[in-house]
């Protein structure tokens, strides 16, 4: 588990596709202090640029529950050309936050394809992400000698959160949907030319929201020689880093992040605003404890 994996450029990839500002939006190596963003996307592994045969479209984007938004007949900017009105798009979608004092400038689109691709492997191949790390260094506490991430780290992610909850569902899936050429040329173009990225939103999704709630601080250590802390339990540190992400920001943040995702994904899906499940309800109505 690294020191410093930056949840608020995973939360950009989630503010603009999965729910999150992305996850996103997070977010990249294993760092206890952010390292300058490259002002490139590196073109992908020759191992993982090989043909691979096309699989059927699981998820097609007409499915999705889109809105009028989707009803504009102005042509889209070309890959290359997209940032500015990428920007512009998402700092009206972020509900007037400083998107735009976190957002990286280049690539845009991108560096969320990447990231979202990125964020159900269990390894951070590369810097790709769309926005900023947060601010400070990450917080640890010392508890009977038993070493875990601190209640405070929750608070370097505010700015990022502020983001998540200020964007709309609808409006975001609406340009997701009227922008998705660029999404899927851009994921072509990361090594996949047969893929579909909706498909692979939704895989990232799923895991997102398959991450565990732990009941109690889980304890980490500190690899000296890399400099990185590790989760003690082995199931932990073998989360995908989409999970080991939310997992960083908090339960409190992790539900937030996870709310909103479900409200995505249920427009993704066509399915549109969804009840909370009956055992939200419940457990409103019976306080119970964690």
């Amino acid at each position: 588990m690294s020191k410093q994996v930056s949840i608020g450029g995973w939360a950009v990839a989630a503010v603009v596709l999965v729910g999150v500002v992305g996850g996103g939006v997070y977010l990249a190596r294993k760092a206890m202090h952010p390292q300058p963003a490259p002002t490139s996307v590196p073109a992908p592994a020759a191992s993982t640029a090989k043909a691979v045969p096309a699989t059927p479209i699981q998820h097609p984007i007409s499915q999705a529950e889109a809105g009028p938004a989707t009803a504009s007949t102005a042509a889209l900017p070309a890959l290359d050309d997209s940032d500015a009105s990428v920007a512009s798009a998402l700092a009206g979608l972020a509900g007037g936050n400083e998107l735009s004092s976190l957002l990286i400038p280049r690539q845009i689109i991108p560096r969320i394809v990447a990231t979202v691709d990125a964020l159900p492997r269990s390894a951070w191949g590369s810097r790709l992400l769309p926005a900023k790390p947060p601010q400070g260094a990450f917080v640890t506490q010392n508890t009977d000698g038993v070493t875990s991430i601190g209640a405070g780290n929750a608070a370097r992610y505010a700015p990022y959160m502020q983001i998540v909850d200020g964007v709309d569902p609808a409006a975001l899936v609406a340009w997701y949907v009227r922008t998705y050429p660029l999404f899927q040329q851009a994921y072509r173009e990361l090594g996949y030319p047969k893929g579909y990225f909706n498909d692979r939103l939704m895989v990232a999704i799923d895991d997102m929201l398959a991450a565990p709630e732990p009941t109690a601080p889980q304890a980490l250590t500190l690899d000296a020689d890399k400099g990185v802390y590790r989760y003690v339990d082995p199931a932990m540190e073998s989360l995908s880093t989409g999970q080991r992400l939310l997992l960083r920001t908090g339960p409190a943040n992790e539900a937030r992040i996870k709310a909103r995702l479900r409200a995505i994904r249920a427009r993704l899906l066509g399915h549109g605003p969804q009840p909370a499940p009956a055992a939200a309800a419940t457990s409103a109505r019976q306080p119970r404890g964690r």
